[in-house]
């Protein structure tokens, strides 16, 4: 199947060895144990990079940096994207002073979302979950696109930037980054570069090295803003060259990317025990055989398997029990039925405990949101 990966879709199969040499992106190797501690970067589901030393050598010299990502307020927050509230959290703990932008306008311009619905599907329920995840208010301003600050000056500032950004792009430029472009993408794209630069201004950090993490499909974004941030020649000293991290996309309970759009292809944080169990033994799509003594005989694949991959990005911590679990699933001992169970009391488990945590998050919103 041809697969077509872009900010605003992506569908057929995923070749990722092909993706970073098309978009010149680099594997991650030979980290620092403070990142390989980490399960994302261990497992190499954070697994590729631009210019990550400008974070590393920030890090290692006790020097400030800036993790910046953002947030589509469309449909509900799901186990997909804990992926980029898990390194959040990450860098938080790291040191790192966090950006994080809900992206009302783009929503509004790519998607026709009303921006009292963004900010509402934002507030009650992506903040509301990051801040049960473990999110801190120290070292973190959460804003939305429409309404950057009430600070006039960094909120002048910040626009001010996309003016200066529309004027260094072109509109060849947009069509050979993205290649299908309209009036709406190319503003919700300059202001996506204003997210990813701004912390650098006088009004913010000033010159600081920024990390932006991201699936790869929004490498497009990273690319435009990186190039053109090196044609500005304002604010004094120049932009400090955007750092990018890549995650590999969760698969959804079907196969390919989980979809916001689809309550059947993902696991929501407010989903129920039952709500679990159905999804799973349903729609989880398994590596293995169709029949038990086939099974028995040949084994199954985890790495097509939708409950190990949702084991090996989140619910299974121990290293060495999930390569038990790869091991028998391989080899037959383990069968299809067995591993879905496991899943659902391992993700039933997470989702008790967060929900609990969720409760009470709520009363902690006006903290975040500067």
């Amino acid at each position: 199947m041809q697969s077509t990966i872009t900010p605003w879709e992506v569908k057929g199969d995923i070749d990722y060895d092909k993706l970073l040499r098309e978009f010149g992106i680099s594997p991650l190797k030979d980290l620092p144990k403070v990142f390989t501690d980490d399960l994302l970067f261990r497992r190499k589901i954070v697994f590729a990079h631009r210019d990550i030393q400008k974070i590393l050598d920030a890090k290692k010299n006790s020097k400030p940096f800036v993790m910046m990502t953002g947030l589509m307020p469309t449909g509900k927050f799901h186990i997909g994207h804990m992926l980029i509230a898990r390194q959040m959290i990450f860098y938080q703990q790291l040191g790192a002073k966090l950006y994080i932008a809900v992206a009302d306008i783009e929503a509004f311009l790519a998607r026709n979302q009303p921006l009292e619905q963004s900010y509402q599907n934002a507030v009650e329920d992506y903040i509301t979950n990051y801040i049960a995840l473990g999110l801190k208010p120290d070292n973190c301003e959460i804003y939305f696109q429409s309404k950057r600050s009430s600070d006039a000056k960094k909120a002048n500032a910040y626009y001010r930037l996309q003016n200066i950004l529309a004027k260094h792009a072109t509109f060849n430029e947009f069509k050979a980054v993205y290649g299908d472009i309209s009036p709406a993408k190319m503003v919700a794209s300059l202001l996506q570069a204003a997210d990813m630069l701004h912390p650098q201004l006088a009004e913010c950090e000033g010159p600081i090295p920024v990390v932006v993490p991201v699936g790869i499909d929004q490498d497009p974004h990273i690319r435009l803003a990186r190039d053109i941030s090196q044609r500005i020649k304002l604010p004094m000293p120049p932009f400090i060259q955007l750092s990018s991290t890549y995650n590999a996309f969760m698969p959804g309970l079907s196969g390919g990317k989980m979809s916001s759009s689809d309550p059947n292809s993902f696991i929501a944080l407010t989903d129920t025990k039952a709500d679990v169990e159905k999804k799973i033994r349903k729609y989880a799509f398994s590596g293995g055989q169709p029949t038990l003594e086939e099974h028995r005989r040949k084994g199954g694949d985890p790495d097509i398997d939708v409950c190990f991959q949702y084991l090996k990005f989140f619910f299974e911590p121990d290293d060495k029990k999930l390569e038990k679990l790869s091991k028998d699933y391989k080899s037959g001992k383990l069968l299809t039925g067995e591993l879905k169970e496991y899943t659902i009391k391992k993700i039933t488990e997470f989702l008790e405990e967060h929900q609990k945590r969720r409760e009470k998050a709520g009363s902690f919103i006006s903290k975040y949101i500067r």
